[in-house]
C-alpha cells in the first residue's frame, strides 16, 4: 500500500472541513482533504440552501463572538471570490413567552453592539401581514442577520483551497485512522496517507471512528420542504427582499425557515425531533414517512397560512447531535495532533468560516485563537460525574 506525507489531513470535507482545509493551505501547509462523497453534496448537512446566520445568539457570549467573527469571514470570502454568499434579509425570531424568553439575548446584543428590536404580536402582524401569531407572543428581530447560500459557500472554499495548493480527494471513504506519537496515518481502500496532524470533521459519520474517539454524537434524519404561497393575499408577501428569515418556537416545537428565493417557495424545517440514523444504514428520502410533509405543513398553517400551498420540493438531511446541543471542538484526549470538530447539532453551518480559522490556529500555533472551553470534549465526563453524584444522593 502506497504512503504519502502531508502536514495536515482533513477527514470529512463538508462545511467545517472545507473551511479548515482552505485556512490551512493558504498558510502554507501541505494539506489533504478526503471526503467519502464529492462536496458540496446531498449526503450530509450542508445541502438544500440556504442557512440562517444570526448574531444575537442563544448560548451566551462564546456563540455571539464566534457568530460575529464568522460574519466577518463570510464577507472576506465574498470579497475573495466575487460571489454573493450572504443576504441581509433580517431574521425574525418569534416565541411563546411561556416557553422561551429573549431577555438574555437582548442583553448579549447590547453588550456586543448588535442591532436588535423587540416586537409584540401587533407589530409582527403589521410589518409582515403574512404572519399569524397569538396576541401574547413576542419576537426579537435582528435586521443585520440573514442567510447564507450554503452550497455556494462550500464550493467557494473548495475552489480557494485548491488554488492555495490543497489536494482534495473525493468519493474516497476513509477506512482507518491510526494515531502515533508524532504522526497519524489515514487509510483508504488503496492508499495510506501520513500527516503530522489530522482534523476529524466527519459530520454524521463521526461514529464510524468510534475506535479512535468515542464522542457522544448521534445522527438523526431531518427534513425540510419548500411550499408555494397560495391565494392573492399571499402574492409577494413571502418573497425574498420583503420577508425575513424566521424561527418560531412554542409547545409544539421549534421551526425555522426562509422567504421564497427566486420563486422557489417558502422553505421550512423543524429543528427538534428527527429519526435516528447510523452510518451504513439506508437513508430514507423525503416523503418516506407521512410526517415529513404534514409536520411542516401544520407549522405553516399555524404561523404562515398564506405559505401553506403546494409542496414544491422536499429533501432529507442529517443532524449530528451532542447531548447538550453544543459543538465539540477540541483535541483528542490522548493525541493532541488530532483535532476533533463535530456535533454541530443542526446550527453549526453559520459558524464554519470562523471554525476553520480556529482549527488552523490550533494546528499552526498550538493554541486556540479564542476561549472555546464550552466546546471541550471533557465536559461530558464532568456532566456524567455530576449526574452520578446526584443519583447517589437520591
Amino acid at each position: 500500500m502506497m504512503k504519502q506525507l502531508y502536514d495536515v489531513i482533513v477527514v470529512g470535507a463538508g462545511s467545517m472541513g472545507m473551511s479548515a482545509g482552505y485556512e490551512l493551505a493558504r498558510r502554507g501547509m501541505r494539506t489533504l482533504l478526503i471526503d467519502a462523497f464529492d462536496p458540496p453534496h446531498d449526503k450530509g448537512s450542508h445541502h438544500g440552501e440556504p442557512r440562517l446566520i444570526r448574531h444575537a445568539y442563544s448560548g451566551g457570549p462564546t456563540y455571539v463572538k464566534l457568530a460575529l467573527r464568522a460574519d466577518e469571514r463570510w464577507r472576506e470570502l465574498e470579497q475573495s471570490t466575487g460571489e454573493k454568499l450572504l443576504e441581509r434579509s433580517g431574521v425574525l425570531n418569534v416565541a411563546d413567552p411561556d416557553i422561551y424568553k429573549f431577555d438574555v439575548r437582548f442583553d448579549d446584543a447590547e453588550e456586543h453592539g448588535i442591532r436588535i428590536e423587540s416586537l409584540d404580536a401587533d407589530e409582527i402582524r403589521h410589518r409582515w401581514p403574512g404572519i399569524r401569531v397569538p396576541d401574547h407572543y413576542r419576537a426579537m428581530y435582528e435586521p443585520d442577520a440573514g442567510y447564507l447560500y450554503s452550497e455556494k459557500c462550500v464550493s467557494a472554499y473548495r475552489r480557494l483551497a485548491a488554488e492555495a495548493g490543497a489536494r482534495i480527494l473525493t468519493n474516497t471513504p476513509v477506512t482507518a485512522i491510526q494515531a502515533g506519537t508524532s504522526f497519524v496515518t489515514v487509510s483508504t481502500k488503496d492508499v495510506t496517507y501520513t500527516a503530522s496532524h489530522v482534523v476529524l470533521s466527519a459530520g454524521a459519520w463521526f461514529r464510524s471512528f468510534a475506535s479512535l474517539i468515542d464522542a457522544p454524537i448521534r445522527a438523526v434524519r431531518k427534513v425540510v420542504g419548500w411550499f408555494e404561497p397560495n391565494g392573492s393575499a399571499a402574492t409577494g408577501a413571502y418573497d425574498a427582499g420583503t420577508f425575513p428569515g424566521f424561527t418560531f418556537g412554542d409547545a409544539s416545537g421549534g421551526y425555522y425557515g426562509f422567504p421564497s428565493i427566486g420563486g422557489a417557495g417558502v422553505k421550512i424545517g423543524r429543528h427538534d425531533g428527527g429519526r435516528p440514523w447510523e452510518p451504513g444504514e439506508p437513508f430514507a428520502p423525503f416523503g418516506a414517512y407521512p410526517e415529513d410533509e404534514t409536520d411542516l405543513r401544520l407549522a405553516l398553517e399555524k404561523f404562515l397560512p398564506g405559505a401553506a400551498g403546494k409542496l414544491l420540493r422536499g429533501v432529507a438531511c442529517k443532524y449530528e447531535l451532542t447531548p447538550d446541543d453544543n459543538f465539540i471542538i477540541d483535541t483528542h484526549p490522548e493525541h493532541p495532533n488530532i483535532v476533533l470538530a463535530g456535533g454541530f447539532s443542526g446550527h453549526g453551518f453559520k459558524f464554519s468560516s470562523a471554525i476553520g480559522e480556529l482549527i488552523a490556529d490550533r494546528i499552526e500555533f498550538g493554541r486556540w485563537g479564542r476561549d472555546i472551553s464550552i466546546f471541550s470534549l471533557d465536559r461530558f465526563a464532568e456532566q456524567g460525574r455530576l449526574q452520578a453524584e446526584a443519583r447517589t444522593r437520591t
